[in-house]
């Protein structure tokens, strides 16, 4: 099969765009990917888009942000996967691309939180989860993490503070970021005094969640000319694997079944081991999560997680650097974004444009996002050429 490369990228600062409308914050990163791609036209435009219809009032985003950036007459339609959202996106743009049914594919992954406030924007979240046994019942996507770290806790009898790492790691990087939504390092002792969200997570084991919009164009290596002036990225593996989307029918909570498939599907296509990648941009909505996903990965053993990052193993010198441009915690959460985020994220490291962030001698990378605790998992790995 012919590469799939990821011949540019876009994408906006993750804050409060109050000012900025869902189609007018799409267009921001779409045009910025279409010129790093060198102008090369799409002939389909794939959206990944979690709650609009909820938030924002707004569904058909294809036809909405096609007709708003000028792309009047191609393909368009919106991906939905919760909070994987933009990865399924990504993942439906790489598959048409080839198939060989299109040449270039235009992906941007969208999220507008602040077109609604308070209580109606938590409530869009519980969307996510089984309606009829979990949200129904007034369980939050904030309150499911906190259940899952306090059972990580008692199993594993891991010290509260050990999470703190997770944290203080990814917005060391966010302060180096220029796009990300909290530009300032904190400490363990910032850590440790946080206030309590939903207990045992605190204010710093929880991403604030955000607008935002990032977009990627996709194209086969064979259609790239010779004098194209970025490093070509290609998109070496690629997998969905999902779980049951209630958390109480797994026989094991604290195994993330479809985010372990899909790593290890990906890397199957991509004919690596994950060991051979030289970062890792998981889905750390929470610090439970991050720990999780680590093990999920075979990057740690279970329970063990919170050790690899307490030796300064995820830090950007470490054996398995995480969250290299902040994460969601430091970033911003832009929700059905996120995915797409990530790949914008990892191809600048593989670039070697990652500025600050940058992780030294960087030529392999994976990403993986979330829908709900697991209960669908995106995994991509990208590779330098």
């Amino acid at each position: 099969m012919t590469d799939v490369v990821i011949a540019g990228i876009g994408q906006t600062i993750v804050g409060e765009h109050w000012e900025l409308s869902i189609r007018q914050l799409a267009r921001l990163a779409v045009r910025a990917a279409i010129d790093d791609a060198n102008g090369l036209k799409p002939e389909i435009l794939i959206v990944g888009n979690s709650l609009a219809p909820e938030i924002s009032h707004q569904a058909h985003l294809g036809a909405l942000i096609a007709d708003f950036v000028g792309l009047q007459g191609i393909e368009a339609f919106t991906v939905e996967a919760a909070g994987a959202s933009g990865g399924a996106a990504l993942r439906s743009g790489f598959l048409a691309v080839a198939s060989g049914q299109v040449d270039v594919a235009l992906v941007v992954g969208v999220e507008k939180f602040t077109d609604e406030v308070g209580s109606s924007v938590e409530a869009a979240t519980t969307t996510a989860e089984d309606s009829d046994w979990e949200s129904i019942h007034g369980m939050t996507p904030v309150s499911q993490a906190a259940l899952l770290m306090r059972r990580y806790i008692h199993e594993f009898n891991v010290p509260r503070h050990a999470f703190s790492k997770f944290s203080v790691n990814a917005h060391a990087n966010g302060a180096l970021n220029p796009n990300a939504m909290y530009q300032k390092a904190i400490t363990d002792e910032v850590y440790n005094k946080s206030g309590i969200v939903s207990d045992p997570i605190n204010m710093f084991d929880v991403a604030s969640i955000a607008d935002g919009a990032a977009a990627v164009v996709l194209t086969r290596s064979e259609c790239l000319p010779k004098s194209f002036p970025h490093r070509q990225v290609r998109i070496a593996g690629s997998q969905t694997s999902t779980d049951t989307l209630a958390l109480h029918d797994r026989s094991d909570p604290l195994t993330f079944n479809a985010a372990k498939m899909s790593v290890e599907r990906a890397c199957l296509k991509a004919h690596i081991n994950p060991i051979q990648v030289d970062f890792f941009e998981l889905h750390d909505a929470y610090s439970i999560f991050s720990a999780l996903l680590l093990e999920a990965a075979g990057f740690s053993k279970r329970g063990s997680a919170w050790e690899l990052a307490i030796s300064g193993g995820i830090e950007p010198g470490g054996c398995m650097p995480i969250s290299t441009f902040g994460g969601l915690k430091a970033r911003g959460n832009p929700g059905g974004a996120t995915g797409v985020y990530q790949a914008v994220e990892a191809v600048s490291q593989l670039r070697g444009e990652a500025g600050a962030n940058q992780v030294l001698d960087a030529r392999r990378g994976m990403i993986q996002v979330l829908g709900g605790p697991a209960s669908v998992a995106i995994t991509h790995i990208l590779e330098a050429l």
